[in-house]
């Protein structure tokens, strides 16, 4: 779970002001999550949790209210390991690094999500370089040996799904 953003009392004050701030008590905040979901778990549990959480701190503070909103939803996807993007990406990190590759459910949004609902193209991956960990973090970085493996292991699964027959 990530706060994205959180809202209430007085608007921030410019960069450069010198003031104090005033003595504003907010009798509202505004909170924006994202909740991110594994495959196991269901979009109604996940909304269950949060709404249960908040009944939980609802029942132990006194005029504690909240309304949930959902703004966004994006479900899990996963691409069985039997589909031809799989087998042939497959095969081409082992002819390139020499090795079997590691199948990883990222926690992310990224736009094989947006692929599969929206333009509803079943069987595709999220695959290329770098270390899930250091995912949009302030130091994340790819090697240029990395960035060349994988343009090969991207050439070499193309050529396997749409070259020539052999």
């Amino acid at each position: 779970m990530n706060i994205n953003s959180f809202h209430g009392g007085q608007a921030e004050p410019e960069a450069d002001y010198t003031g104090f701030p005033s003595a504003c008590v907010p009798d509202s905040a505004r909170m924006v999550v994202d909740r991110r979901y594994l495959i196991e778990e269901t979009a109604e549990g996940v909304r269950s949790e949060i709404m249960d959480l908040l009944d939980r701190v609802g029942a132990k503070r006194e005029n504690f209210r909240y309304d949930l909103k959902e703004l966004w939803h994006v479900s899990p996807t996963m691409t069985d390991r039997d589909a031809p993007i799989v087998r042939a990406t497959s095969k081409a990190i082992e002819a390139v690094l020499g090795k079997s590759p590691d199948y990883v459910v990222s926690p992310g949004t990224y736009d094989q999500k947006h692929i599969d609902r929206i333009g509803r193209l079943k069987n595709c991956i999220a695959y290329g370089p770098g270390i899930l960990d250091l995912a949009h973090q302030p130091d994340e970085y790819v090697g240029i040996d990395d960035m060349v493996d994988s343009a090969k292991i991207m050439a070499l699964t193309l050529h396997e799904l749409f070259g020539p027959a052999r």
